[in-house]
């Protein structure tokens, strides 16, 4: 599944492509640092934002979401969610300052999808 020019990428898009490439690990802020609930948590400095998906509701301003792509130093991809500006859904927890702290390294959307096996050929 891939984008070409002009079409109009949506949260559920972006989603349903990361669950396909079973890169559907959520990133949740816990006490020690990230964790996708397996036990194993994530220092800033263990990850990187390789994407960032930023959408905005056509009328009400908390719908502006945003979703940043990551992988971890042991290659796993996932991803955090959040609303962004003053409807943030992370209050008090330090997850601004942590995802601030994350190195970013932009990756071509094409890049991140595509097939392991073609890139092996």
């Amino acid at each position: 599944m891939s984008i070409t020019p002009g079409e109009m990428t949506t949260l559920s898009s972006v989603l349903e492509k990361l669950r396909i490439k079973k890169h559907d690990n959520e990133f949740r802020m816990i006490p020690e640092g990230f964790g996708i609930g397996n036990g194993k948590y994530y220092t800033p400095d263990q990850l990187k934002i390789i994407k960032t998906y930023r959408f905005e509701g056509d009328s009400d301003p908390s719908d502006s979401s945003i979703i940043y792509v990551i992988e971890a130093e042991n290659g796993l991809i996932g991803y955090s969610m959040d609303a962004y500006g003053a409807y943030s859904n992370h209050e008090d927890d330090g997850y601004d300052d942590f995802i601030r702290k994350i190195p970013m390294e932009e990756r071509d959307e094409q890049i991140i999808f595509e097939d392991k096996l073609e890139t092996m050929r």
